[in-house]
């Protein structure tokens, strides 16, 4: 039985001697209205029969995809997912101190926590309020995806085209809430918030083809981007309009990388209100796994399943989810806009739909998102959600690109020197 995130806060206080503020329940452990709506009891399943029954919990999209008999879904039990408590703590202590520039991309006095803990359909602001949520929402501040599985696939065939093996990492400078040192990394004269590291490990083609990722704290700064390929071993920087160029022939986008991966001041953000949804949200260690094939460590990735094994298979859940649109600034940006699911309790992004130029829905991409005390060993002390597994669906082209992830919190401290260029060419030789 999951334990509810207060509780969990409320026995960290008592042992360890955390001094919180308010906890702000209503905002980490949301109330649903429909919990015990007999329709969404675990087990039940969402069928091109019976869609029309579960609509109103539905994406759109989705909703069309299972009428069509190209993906069914099954409902899990409702778990409160944990958010870290020193995240939690920080919330409540810095509530208000937080405040939106007159210019765009700036942001004044935020600490830790999350920076906007209400939302409101009221306010002007509430769409980039809620950008900023997502940008600095809780992980860990030193994972890695140990072993990361892309997977190319023809969706109208059936067919799998290509498997792509991957090593990642993320190290987050300021606004730490997990690792030592507390609030930020002293070494750190760019004045990054996140370093993100990729390298390919096969097939043998592209073996050592390296990208890594800086964000600036300050979001009026570009980000940069270089990626190393080992047939012509040399580092280059990524130019902006590359970013939105299919990474390594994917359905993805550098872009697309944890929800969206570039500038907030890039994008006019609109709140569209909350409402209940069903989101991929499950206890990978409830799952049934038993045709999946265990790595060394007993490990078992999240199959997919449906119209070309596009589509997580993992069970549902009913959330509290903020809804969010964003819009490119620059009139030459290949996308009209973003459409988000954001899972209310954690921030992460349940849920996207992405728009062409000429404003037609182009992508879907989903999720599937895992409670950390129902994970590895190694993860107890994540305290929060776990990425298992991502699918980018062109319903254009109908092809997909699965993510398969076995993300930790890294067992030693990531070092600044595996996120610098000088890095990449060590890797690559």
């Amino acid at each position: 039985m999951a334990i509810p995130v207060i509780h969990v806060l409320i026995i960290l206080v008592l042992f360890s001697g955390i001094a919180l503020a308010e906890p702000l329940p209503e905002h980490f452990t949301p109330i649903l209205k429909d919990a015990d709506n007999a329709l969404l009891a675990p087990g039940r399943q969402v069928t091109r029969d019976n869609v029309d029954d579960y609509g109103q919990w539905l994406d759109e999209t989705l909703v069309e995809i299972i009428r069509k008999g190209d993906y069914e879904i099954t409902l899990g039990r409702l778990l409160d997912f944990p958010v870290h408590p020193r995240y939690v703590q920080a919330t409540a202590e810095f509530k208000g101190l937080t405040k939106i520039g007159d210019e765009p991309g700036e942001l004044h006095g935020y600490q830790a926590g999350r920076p906007f803990p209400e939302l409101s359909e009221d306010d002007p602001q509430a769409g980039i309020k809620a950008a900023w949520n997502m940008r600095y929402a809780f992980t860990p501040d030193e994972t890695e995806t140990v072993h990361f599985i892309w997977k190319y696939r023809d969706m109208a065939k059936e067919k799998l085209e290509r498997t792509l093996k991957m090593y990642g990492a993320i190290l987050r400078y300021k606004h730490r809430h997990s690792h030592d040192p507390i609030p930020e990394v002293s070494n750190n004269p760019s004045d990054l918030y996140t370093a993100l590291y990729l390298r390919v490990n096969s097939p043998q083609d592209i073996r050592n083809t390296q990208l890594l990722i800086h964000r600036a704290e300050d979001d009026t700064t570009p980000e940069q981007a270089w990626i190393y390929f080992n047939t012509q071993r040399r580092v280059k920087r990524i130019a902006t309009g590359q970013k939105t160029d299919a990474f390594l022939g994917s359905d993805i986008m550098i872009e697309d990388f944890l929800g969206y991966n570039g500038r907030i001041r890039d994008m006019n953000w609109k709140y569209l209100g909350s409402k209940e949804m069903l989101l991929p949200m499950y206890a990978h260690n409830e799952l049934d796994l038993s045709e999946v094939t265990a790595d060394k460590d007993g490990f078992q990735d999240v199959p997919f399943t449906g119209k070309g094994n596009c589509f997580p298979d993992v069970t549902w859940q009913l959330r509290k989810v903020h809804v969010v649109e964003h819009f490119p600034v620059a009139s030459n940006h290949p996308l009209s806009k973003r459409h988000y699911l954001i899972d209310a309790a954690t921030f992460n992004s349940g849920l996207g739909r992405i728009y062409d130029r000429a404003g037609k829905l182009w992508k879907l991409a989903i999720p599937a998102i895992s409670h950390s005390g129902f994970h590895t060993k190694e993860n107890v002390e994540w305290k929060g959600a776990i990425t298992d597994g991502v699918t980018m669906i062109d319903l254009q082209a109908q092809h997909c690109t699965t993510l398969h992830l076995k993300t930790r919190v890294a067992p030693k401290p990531l070092q600044n020197k595996s996120f610098t260029t000088a890095y990449l060419r060590q890797k690559g030789r």
